[in-house]
This record gives structure tokens, sequence and C-alpha cells, in this order.
């Protein structure tokens, strides 16, 4: 299999306003593909499609959603219909984090982030997944994190939801190895987007990677045929998602809450 022909093709991007939804949306205009661009923020996508549109003479049309509200799969899925659009691709990318102490955080906040992160993750998944089997020309992704790879003290339901997102891509890539639809989970570390403007605790200490470098570990797997069910972005990324292999789940909680702990500025609490 070889790099994929996005001629024709119209792809949906989640979380597109900014950061590594945007980055996917420029790559995918840039190859070829059609778009379609869902965030809640109507004015950043109306001027992110006419750049597009512009630079690459592909269509893009913008659609203002909450994913956070209920059913937003099926929501989409109707304004898409209305809109005569038939989809070949999807990237799931729209996500957010909350942090501090899990008996400090606010209830309804995290109601939000498990609806966008895996409910709706799910959702819009479900509601496009056949049609994406049928052409079996495009791609899937879904956008988890280092988080995923072991419980994150501090963060503990984003690294559960990123877990999920992480497993839940993975079966998927197994059912789909037939139909030519290039399913993949990518997982990136620190990358530099707004996603720490929502957190208690601002932005962690680390080396970070752009959302460009993000994006394009994505496309070197998929480009090579979708062998891989997931990728990490990033060496040392991969280099610290593989130590949880190698220990128990004890030690493993108990590093990644000192890390997470150190890069957060945070005070690690004791253990034994």
């Amino acid at each position: 299999m070889t790099e994929i022909d996005f001629a024709h093709q119209t792809t949906i991007v989640t979380g597109a306003s900014s950061g590594i939804g945007a980055a996917f949306a420029t790559e995918l205009a840039r190859r070829g593909s059609d778009l379609v661009i869902v965030a809640r923020r109507l004015d950043r996508l109306q001027t992110l499609a006419s750049e597009l549109e512009s630079a690459h003479g592909i269509r893009v049309t913008p659609i203002a959603l909450d994913l956070s509200a209920p059913r937003a799969g099926r929501t989409l899925a109707d304004e898409i219909a209305t809109r005569g659009l038939s989809i070949t691709g999807l990237v799931n990318n729209a996500g957010f984090g909350t942090d501090g102490p899990f008996h400090e955080e606010d209830p309804e906040r995290l109601t939000d982030e498990i609806n966008v992160d895996v409910t709706n993750l799910v959702d819009i998944t479900r509601a496009f997944i056949e049609p994406l089997r049928s052409a079996g020309t495009g791609i899937l992704v879904n956008v988890a994190s280092l988080a995923a790879y072991a419980p994150s003290p501090g963060m503990a339901v984003y690294a559960a939801c990123k877990a999920f997102v992480l497993s839940f891509t993975e079966a998927l890539w197994f059912e789909s190895r037939e139909t030519g639809l290039r399913v993949l989970c990518l997982s990136p570390g620190l990358t530099r987007t707004e996603f720490f403007d929502g957190l208690a605790g601002g932005a962690y200490n680390g080396n970070y990677e752009t959302p460009e470098q993000v994006v394009q570990t994505a496309f070197r797997v998929l480009d090579a045929g979708g062998r891989r069910p997931s990728v990490l972005s990033g060496r040392m990324n991969s280099l610290t998602a593989g130590i949880t292999r190698f220990t128990s789940r004890k030690r493993a909680v108990i590093l990644s809450g000192v890390i997470s702990a150190r890069a957060a500025g945070r005070e690690a609490a004791k253990t034994r």
C-alpha cells in the first residue's frame, strides 16, 4: 500500500479550530481532500476554511458544534446529510483535559470531559464507520495521548479517557483490516497547543513538539499502509511509555505520579 490519494475524498476533522486539529486540516487540504471542520468556534473555522480553500482549491465546510452535548455524532451526521456530503475519512481530534486531585474537581467539568473525550468520540465514530468502511479509501484517526499508557495521578480522568481511546481504536484497526480503511490511534506527548490553557496548572515542563510534527508522525504510519494500530509521537514519549511494560502496575502509577507532579510543578504525594 502507498500514500493515500485524497483527491475526491471528504474528511471530517473535529477540534479543527486550532492546534493538532488545524494541522490535520491543513495537511489533508494540501493532499487534496475536501474537508468538514468541526469545533465550537465558528469564526475560527470560517477563517481556516477560507485560507485552505484559497491555498489548495478544495471545498471546506465549517460546522459549529458543542461536542460535550449528548448525541453529538448523530447531530453531526444529520447536519452533514442535509448538505449532501459523502464522508470518506474522519479525524477525531477534539478533546480537553482537567488536572488536580480528583476529589477537588468540578463534577460538571468532568462530565463534559468524558462526553468530549470518550462518549461523543464513540458516537461520531459509530455515526460514520459504515460509510468509511464502504468507501475503503480514507482514514480513521483517533487522537489519544501519552497519558493513555499509564494511570496519571493529577489527571486521573483524562488519562483514563485516553486509555479508552487507545483500546477502542486498536480494536477498530483489527476489525477494519480488510476494508481498505486505514485506522490509527495517534498519541502525542507535550505539544504546543491551547490544551494547557484549560488546565489549572498551566503549561507543563518538558520538551514540546509542534502540531505539525505530531501530524506528520500520523501520516508516516498511514502512508506506510496503516500496518500499525497505534503510534506515539516523539522518540522520548515512546521510551517513556515503554517503561510501563517492564514494571509492575504499582510502580508504574507511582512513577507516573512523580513525573506528572514534577512536570506540573506540584509536590508529589508520598507513596510506599
